[in-house]
């Protein structure tokens, strides 16, 4: 069984700006090696982030190029959204709640969460990698 990896928006923001710290993971995922997740929530916040610093077309470039990748884009389950509702609840003032569901799906589905966030890798434990921004 292929090991499941599900991107944050800073995970995807590093691999564009070539920190060659996560290229083993995008690789991982185009060579078939491991399966790769993108969240659409998190996929949002990377357009918006993108749009916000480089403008709507590199933005729409980055965009197309993850959509037309071999990664697979999930929206949340119903369990995935009631427990990232319990994520928040439990962690109010150190978790978006786009981060709580980047949590509850990977505990749906059973990926490890790789995160630029702190609070993220604190609240996920074992089950997320961080990758501190430099």
């Amino acid at each position: 069984m292929k090991i499941k990896y599900l991107f944050d928006a800073g995970v995807l923001s590093l691999y564009f700006a070539g920190d060659r710290r996560v290229k083993k993971y995008f690789d991982m995922v185009f060579n078939g090696e491991a399966e790769g997740y993108i969240l659409e929530v998190n996929l949002a916040e990377f357009y918006y982030k993108t749009a916000q610093v480089m403008g709507l077309d590199a933005a729409e470039i980055r965009y197309r190029m993850l959509r037309n990748s071999e990664f697979k884009f999930i929206t949340p389950s119903g369990d995935a959204t009631r427990e990232a509702a319990k994520i928040k609840f439990k962690n109010r003032n150190r978790l978006s709640l786009a981060d709580s569901f980047l949590i509850a799906t990977a505990k749906t589905i059973g990926a490890v969460v790789l995160t630029t966030d702190k609070n993220l890798k604190e609240v996920a434990g074992e089950m997320a990698i961080h990758i501190k921004i430099k």
